[in-house]
């Protein structure tokens, strides 16, 4: 049975309307957003089987690529975007909630803001943290995405960053897709000449911060800033 035949309280999206979000499953929210699913299966039952693959956690979802999206009959390239653009939405809305929320503390609210970003890749990314005096939010890029062992960080670019936005304090910080915080002579060289370029254009490097598996390394922390 294709969903315009269901009856209006089965619906997604009339249900939406009717009764709010809440009572909406995540399977249905998606489904909503895909429009269509095929012949044999509708949309709803599209999304709760892809779901159901990989353990009914959104989370999990949001680490598929589109082209393992796309193994799914029904799903093409199209429905695929539309999927990681969702998702890809909630981590946005999370990071701008904690962005104006507080100030940066310490290293565990700096790992916390960027966990949400960093934590399912199985690439590595390198961000760039932007504070004033009050170590508050200025704002924050991606300097570079690099492969499964190393990223390359362009410091001038850095710079660049830091000084066109007026932005006092910076922080580093990047992911380990094997899990492992611990940093590498790679992190270490990297972390002293970023260093070294920031004190010599009056900027502070508060610290680097590197994204493990449930858990991070910060340099700040372990006294070698």
């Amino acid at each position: 049975m294709k969903i315009k035949d269901w009856s209006n309280d089965e619906r997604p999206r009339e249900r939406f309307m009717n009764q709010g979000a809440e009572a909406v499953s995540s399977a249905e929210l998606l489904a909503i957003l895909i429009g269509s699913g095929t012949a044999e299966v509708t949309s709803v039952d599209l999304m709760r089987n892809i779901l159901a693959d990989h353990g009914d956690s959104l989370r999990t979802l949001g680490t598929l690529t589109n082209q393992e999206l796309q193994k799914y009959n029904g799903i093409g390239p199209a429905k695929a975007v539309t999927i990681q653009a969702a998702l890809e939405l909630g981590k946005r809305f999370m990071l701008e909630e904690k962005s104006q929320r507080h100030r940066f503390s310490g290293s565990d609210d700096v790992q916390e803001f960027f966990r949400i970003k960093m934590r399912d890749l199985c690439h590595e990314e390198c961000h760039l943290l932007l504070l004033d005096v009050k170590n508050q939010y200025m704002g924050h890029h991606l300097l570079s995405r690099g492969g499964i062992t190393e990223s390359t960080v362009d410091i001038r670019l850095l710079l660049r960053h830091a000084l066109v936005a007026g932005a006092p304090n910076v922080i580093l910080a990047h992911n380990h897709p094997s899990g492992n915080p611990h940093p590498s002579r790679q992190d270490d060289e990297l972390t002293k000449r970023l260093n070294q370029a920031c004190h010599a254009v009056q900027l502070r490097l508060l610290d680097h911060i590197i994204i493990g598996d449930n858990t991070y390394y910060s340099y700040a922390d372990e006294g070698k800033l």
